[in-house]
């Protein structure tokens, strides 16, 4: 089974534009929960210009599926890790003025860095993941830093989904079939939706998990929010 991650950082977004409490953030969460997510993701940056640190403190104690916490592994994403204690930390390389992320890391040249901080977050009993790209260069060198899981970094797949979606998703089916020879874990994200998140469950049938966030807040817009979670979970089946 393939899991639904519901990533609320534009429900933060809508509520900082007026900056009082609607919506509010935690009940959101637990709500999404109750229409059937099976995690909710977050990533706090440094300017809070969506979550903030105040709401990681809010929601740790009240997720009752899986806390997933995205993030740029600096010293000030280490103490909300250490703070938190969620069930997956997902790093990312993105720098903290990036607008998204927009690659996965070069697993090769800093395979050392994030082997020590894997390490780290073992230590606080959190389950680690790195942004990856479908690339398989990047894949054994993952494994060397010990961590639990990649996320495949799917915005070439979402894009390429139109034209040729047989074309698009042929580099993730090569390593998803890597990353499970190594016993890596496996997770997905980026610019997955309504139109392109079943052929990628087909094509990878044993992913562990996708994390959809924007397309997901745009579609409740018009289905609602427990209609949208339970449609997308009928695309994972």
């Amino acid at each position: 089974m393939t899991k639904l991650s519901v990533n609320i950082n534009k429900i933060a977004t809508l509520r900082n534009a007026r900056g009082a409490n609607n919506p509010d953030l935690v009940k959101v969460a637990l709500d999404a929960e109750r229409f059937g997510a099976q995690g909710i993701t977050v990533h706090p940056r440094p300017d809070e210009r969506h979550i903030r640190y105040a709401d990681v403190l809010a929601l740790k104690d009240r997720i009752t599926t899986e806390f997933n916490i995205e993030g740029y592994p600096d010293r000030r994403y280490m103490e909300i890790i250490r703070d938190a204690r969620p069930a997956q930390a997902t790093l990312v390389p993105d720098p903290p003025e990036a607008l998204t992320s927009n690659t996965g890391w070069d697993t090769i040249s800093h395979r050392d860095m994030l082997r020590d901080i894997i390490a780290e977050l073992h230590d606080y009993g959190v389950r680690t993941s790195i942004f990856i790209n479908p690339e398989a260069r990047y894949f054994e060198a993952a494994k060397a830093t010990g961590t639990d899981r990649v996320e495949l970094y799917t915005e070439p797949y979402a894009s390429g989904y139109p034209q040729d979606r047989e074309k698009a998703v042929a580099p993730y089916v090569e390593v998803a079939r890597l990353a499970r020879e190594l016993g890596l874990g496996l997770n997905a994200g980026h610019d997955l939706d309504l139109h392109n998140l079943k052929f990628l469950k087909e094509s990878i049938p044993y992913l562990d998990e996708v994390s959809i966030g924007h397309a997901l807040i745009c579609d409740a817009l018009y289905y609602g929010l427990e209609n949208t979670i339970q449609m997308y979970r009928r695309q994972l089946e």
